[in-house]
C-alpha cells in the first residue's frame, strides 16, 4: 500500500504535496481540507487546484527546457 501511495503522489499533479512542503503542513491534512472545502463550496476549489497543477507542470517543463539549452 505504501508503494501505491508513493506512486500516486509522484505521478499525479502534486499540488497538495507542493503546498504542504511550502507551508510546513502535513500533506494529508491539506488533502482533507481541500476535500472538505470542495464539498462546502460545491467544488469551486477545483479551479484553484487545476490552475496550480497547470502552473507546477509549466514550471517543471520550463526547468527542463532551461537545462536542455545549457542553462541560458
Amino acid at each position: 500500500m505504501k508503494n501505491f501511495k508513493f506512486y500516486l503522489e509522484q505521478n499525479l499533479f502534486g499540488v497538495c504535496t507542493f503546498l504542504g512542503e511550502r507551508m510546513g503542513i502535513a500533506i494529508g491534512n491539506i488533502r482533507l481540507y481541500f476535500i472538505y472545502i470542495s464539498f462546502l463550496t460545491f467544488g469551486s476549489p477545483i479551479i484553484f487546484y487545476l490552475v496550480m497543477a497547470f502552473w507546477l507542470n509549466f514550471k517543471k517543463y520550463w526547468r527542463l527546457q532551461k537545462s536542455a539549452l545549457g542553462g541560458r
